[in-house]
Parts: C-alpha cells; sequence; structure tokens
C-alpha cells in the first residue's frame, strides 16, 4: 500500500524496483495499480483459468425414447437408465413419438409421460413439461 500518488511517481517506482505497472481497476476513483511482475501475473491468471475449467461438470442432455403403447419390461429398462442419467448428472430429453393413428390417441401418450415424472419425482424436476412438437412429445427432465 503506497498510497495515492501521481502515475509518474508510480511508474518510477516500478521501474526502481524492475517491474510492471499494472492497472487492477481502471474505473476506480483514483484508479488502483500494483506494482508487479507482468509476466507472472499473465501465467497465474491462466493457471487459474484452467483450474476453473478443470473443475466445471459439463451437464449433458441424453435422449430416451419411447412410444405411447411401450410393454411394462420394456418402460423399466427405459426407467433404469434415465436413474442412472439423473443420478450422472445429465439431463435427460424424453421424446415420445406417435406413429399412424396414433396421434388421435395423444391422452395415451400423454399418461405414460406423467407416469415417467411421478416415478422420477423424488430424484429429478422437469425443466420442460410435455409438449408436442410435430409426431412427438417431448419432456426435459434434470437432477435435483
Amino acid at each position: 500500500m503506497q498510497g495515492v500518488m501521481s502515475a509518474r511517481d508510480a511508474l518510477n517506482r516500478a521501474f526502481s524496483v524492475g517491474l510492471d505497472l499494472l492497472e487492477i481497476s481502471p474505473n476506480a476513483d483514483p484508479p488502483v495499480v500494483k506494482i508487479l511482475d507482468f509476466g507472472k501475473f499473465k501465467y497465474e491468471q491462466q493457471k487459474k483459468k484452467n483450474e476453473a475449467r478443470k473443475r466445471q461438470k459439463v451437464i449433458e442432455i441424453k435422449e430416451i425414447k419411447v412410444r405411447p403403447n411401450i410393454d411394462e419390461n420394456d418402460y423399466q429398462v427405459k426407467m433404469r437408465a434415465m436413474k442412472s442419467f439423473i443420478d450422472e448428472g445429465d439431463k435427460v430429453k424424453v421424446t415420445l413419438r406417435f406413429r399412424g393413428r396414433e396421434m388421435a390417441h395423444q391422452e395415451i401418450g400423454v399418461r405414460v409421460l406423467e407416469r415417467i415424472r411421478t416415478e422420477m419425482e423424488e430424484s429429478s424436476k422437469v425443466e420442460q413439461m410435455p409438449r408436442l412438437e410435430n409426431r412427438q412429445m417431448v419432456m426435459v427432465l434434470a437432477p435435483r
């Protein structure tokens, strides 16, 4: 902490020590500067950025496709896959596809998606409610 001084004095002090004068917050009144080695500062910033990138988890969207007249065993297999995806921290996009005359009975598809939603309720939350897009209904589940 050198206190408030003119820019010329600050530059002279930095030059006398053999370091650089780095402006930390230019919008402050007066601007805040530090005397330090700029190369070392850039290296430290890069190291922090790389460390943050290493720690972050990329959330993927996994897709599960079901049909309105899905068999019970197939349904259980899909549910196990959804639970494992949610436990890993990924989002799950449930796509229910209608074929041919199944479009006339959309309530069957809605019931299947409601069943999925109620069974997955304790481990996930609905990020996107079921909505019809052309011949398929889409619902997105995210981990709690």
